[in-house]
């Protein structure tokens, strides 16, 4: 067994009194894919900070290659080649790759002049040591999310001999593809000897890249196991300290009253032939690759986006095609849409008013809105969806990732739908979170709702949905039914292949 590259012992950290962290140990291996786990708010965060030097740990040590050190701030753990590689890239888009790689940095040649070509040269090469071919003049600005990333790591390596490389949720805006690109370049990053801190909330990338896993929970270490000698049960477990329902139960079927049916919907470049339907008490989802018109096909039951023609009917009754978000409120249709802190939530404002903004209509005599009225709604549904708040009165941007997204299902069901449609519901929040809103999701079908569920993760969408509509270039390429959908048969649709036989 090899000795550890990096070593984090007995670290603690607090803030105005609160303990983010409470003597946590951490150690990481040359040559190994190592992930922290843990719910929102168990401590990676302050732990991967503390490794980044952003902050510095109130007690402990810190140890590279046996050595105690000190990562007085990020230029120092740059310099001792720890390299993060953020969910939000700096990067600038009207600038080369070259150029972002070595900004701050140019090479300098005659006449004090940034010398172009040795840069271009420089970055074709360090690109071509990462196993990656990427045109060195191209613009950021065009390049896809993975390619971006990559950057993020050439740049930070191009600053010091990269040692350790924290990936902090890398696929949380990438295609399944991208997704493919980033760990092999993670794999030969591994395999060069370099020591990996890798934190996802999906729980199959863990089991299918990493070598062994530390959980935390609460900012206290809780276990580190080899990754093959565990489960996802187990883990869950560790990660909650409850147990968790079924992961893989499908609800039940649904009725044989239509709620929603929709004919002919068209909007050149983005939707064609979309007809479907989604009854009492089923969950559809909706499945298919970044581009294939699936939030545009919600926008559009919801009214935020124009269509050419087609016909939408709620209980029977039609709807104009080119109708408005008040009147698809008003007919019983709800929409959680895909980013939630910015198209979700009024961040700013207190739970208490982003649970009421939709359902205003319903709380006004006069056009005065019943301050008492809001405030029993508010408290009915955080008691109802068990979110974790202090207070109504609490701003929703100190709430964590799967309680914002509860307020915002709350904001929604405020308004007593038909129809719920979620996009993306448990993008960028943890395990247990997202557990306990598929368990939300079927116990609102269980009570008579329709949901529409829009998902990237096949996983989710195999276990929540019914059945599963797959889309492709803005159409409707397959209807599955919930209990002979596989992840193979999707993706078969999704890219664009022909329907198989029977």
């Amino acid at each position: 067994m090899a000795a550890p590259l990096f070593e984090l012992q007995d670290i603690g950290k607090s803030f105005t009194g609160v303990r983010a962290l409470d003597r946590v140990s951490f150690d990481l291996r040359p040559g190994e894919v190592h992930a922290l786990l843990g719910e929102n708010g168990a401590g990676k965060s302050t732990l991967v900070k503390i490794i980044s030097g952003v902050y510095q740990p109130d007690h402990g040590t810190i140890r590279l290659d046996g050595e105690a050190i000190t990562i007085a701030d990020p230029t120092r753990a740059l310099a001792l080649g720890i390299v993060p590689v953020h969910q939000e890239l700096h990067l600038e888009p009207y600038l080369t790759v070259a150029e972002n790689i070595f900004l701050g940095r140019q090479p300098i040649g005659r006449f004090g002049l940034i010398d172009q070509r040795r840069m271009d040269a420089e970055a074709k090469t360090l690109l071509e040591g990462l196993g990656v071919a990427l045109d060195p003049e191209a613009l950021v600005g065009s390049l896809s999310v993975a390619q971006r990333q990559i950057i993020a790591i050439a740049r930070a390596a191009a600053s010091a001999a990269a040692r350790i490389v924290i990936f902090d949720e890398p696929t949380s805006s990438l295609t399944e593809r991208e997704t493919g690109l980033l760990f092999d370049l993670i794999r030969r990053l591994r395999s060069q000897g370099l020591g990996i801190i890798y934190i996802s909330h999906r729980m199959e990338e863990i089991f299918s890249l990493c070598d062994r896993v530390t959980v935390l929970r609460d900012g206290r270490y809780v276990a580190t196991t080899p990754v093959a000698d565990t489960d996802l049960r187990q883990l869950i477990g560790m990660m909650v300290g409850r147990e968790l329902g079924d992961l893989a139960r499908r609800p039940g079927s649904g009725t044989s009253k239509v709620v929603l049916e929709v004919r002919d919907l068209q909007k050149p470049g983005l939707l064609r032939d979309i007809s479907f339907s989604v009854h009492r008490g089923e969950i559809v989802g909706v499945a298919g690759l970044v581009g294939a018109g699936r939030t545009e096909l919600a926008r559009a039951i919801f009214g935020d986006l124009a269509v050419a023609s087609g016909e939408i009917c709620v209980e029977g009754r039609s709807m104009p095609a080119r109708h408005s978000p008040r009147q698809a409120i008003l007919a019983g249709i709800g929409l959680v849409p895909e980013d939630r802190k910015e198209q979700g939530l009024v961040t700013g404002l207190p739970v208490r008013e982003n649970i009421s903004m939709a359902w205003l209509k319903g709380l006004s005599r006069a056009g005065v809105i019943g301050r008492r009225r809001e405030r029993s709604l508010a408290e009915d549904y955080v008691r109802t969806l068990a979110i974790k708040t202090p207070t109504i009165d609490q701003k929703a941007t100190y709430l964590s990732g799967g309680n914002q997204q509860r307020v915002v299902i709350a904001k929604w069901l405020a308004t007593r739908p038909k129809l719920l449609i979620v996009d993306e519901p448990t993008r960028g929040v943890d395990v247990g979170a997202k557990a306990e809103i598929h368990a939300l999701l079927r116990s609102l079908a269980a009570d008579g709702m329709a949901i529409m569920m829009i998902s990237s993760d096949l996983p989710e969408v195999l276990a929540v949905s019914d059945r599963i509509l797959v889309m492709h270039k803005g159409r409707i390429a397959a209807d599955i039914p919930g209990d002979t959908a596989t992840q193979e048969l999707i993706m078969h649709y999704a890219t664009g292949q022909e329907r198989m036989s029977a």
